[in-house]
């Protein structure tokens, strides 16, 4: 509940059975229970249900899959995929959460430096003098 001096958490949600297609850029969180199809999907948090299906890139926050998604995603804090996440496409996230039963295809590169790529701060580290 949002006090007076607290804005409220918008949340929007993509019913089941319902289709959305373009560009969407979302304040809050939102929830795809039906399907989506776009360019590119920005939110804060996002929650793809478990009838959800969406065929976009994903950049949020927090990115948590029941349903199926075909495109990359990079999340600033997390990314979980529940035991009926089914996923293709490559993931860029400080935190990954696969649950067993998961179908994933794609590169994951885990991080909490976003900013340069993971292979080069490894390399780094495997030449570096002790």
């Amino acid at each position: 509940m949002a006090t007076p001096n607290t804005p409220a958490r918008t949340v929007n949600l993509i019913g089941e059975k319902s289709f959305f297609e373009g560009r969407f850029l979302v304040n809050g969180t939102i929830q795809i229970n039906g399907k989506f199809e776009g360019q590119i999907l920005k939110v804060d948090t996002i929650q793809v249900g478990r009838t959800g299906k969406v065929k976009t890139d994903i950049v949020a926050s927090s990115i948590v899959v029941e349903g199926v998604v075909v495109g990359n995603i990079k999340a600033h804090t997390r990314v979980m995929l529940l035991p009926t996440a089914r996923m293709l496409g490559d993931i860029h996230t400080p935190e990954l959460i696969i649950h067993n039963g998961v179908i994933l295809e794609g590169k994951c590169h885990i991080s909490t430096d976003m900013t340069q790529p993971a292979h080069d701060t490894i390399l780094k580290l495997y030449n570096s003098e002790d």
